[in-house]
């Protein structure tokens, strides 16, 4: 990704082929919003912020790890897809080829919902950031905070619509009931991105 024009890759994704996807458009939104709230971060350091220019510069250096990751994860996302889609194809004349085809899909699909989870837990953090900047961010660079929540919160709903379209082919209950607690936990923190976002735009309307 990081070698890739986006206008390029952009062409791609609009193309028909399947990936990148959607597990790769949710960690891009990611690390998007990782950029963004870092901006707020650097904007927040100087003589005038001396109170809270050392939390700003460690804010500033976790997001600059998350979008690290989250630029990773877009190719994580289209290797497992891959997987999926090869083990999908494998053969099934035979009971011991089913037999294979059945145990490979299985392990691709639990490799798929790996990506997707990394990525909610990245824009959960992400949300927790965008709290703190909307409380003590640099009032300039404001609505560059919504904006970062907003792009965390499409991260995750992004992610979860990515974890359930797998999950409902996974047989094991095991891994499909904790694949349903990470979806709650993401879906929690949808409300706290919402909850980010509205405090931003009533200081902008308080302004």
């Amino acid at each position: 990704m990081q070698d890739v024009k986006i206008s390029d890759w952009l062409e791609e994704l609009a193309g028909k082929s399947p990936a990148p996807g959607g597990g790769a458009v949710a960690a891009l939104s990611a690390a998007i919003s990782a950029a963004q709230l870092g901006m707020v971060a650097e904007y927040t350091t100087g003589p005038k912020w001396q109170e809270v220019e050392t939390r700003m510069s460690v804010i500033s250096v976790e997001l600059s790890k998350i979008r690290a990751q989250a630029l990773e994860l877009i190719n994580d996302d289209a290797m497992a897809f891959s997987a999926v889609g090869s083990a999908y194809k494998l053969p099934k004349e035979t009971d011991t080829e089913k037999t294979i085809r059945q145990t490979s899909i299985q392990s691709a699909l639990e490799l798929a919902t790996k990506p997707p989870i990394a990525t909610s837990h990245l824009a959960m953090k992400l949300v927790g950031f965008a709290i703190e900047l909307a409380e003590s961010g640099n009032p300039n660079v404001i609505s560059d905070v919504a904006v970062g929540a907003s792009l965390a919160k499409a991260s995750l709903e992004s992610a979860i619509v990515n974890i359930e379209i797998n999950m409902h082919s996974i047989k094991d209950a095991s891994l499909k009931k904790k694949l349903i607690s990470d979806v709650e936990d993401a879906t929690d923190s949808i409300q706290d991105a919402d909850g980010a976002i509205e405090t931003v735009r009533e200081k902008i309307g308080n302004s």
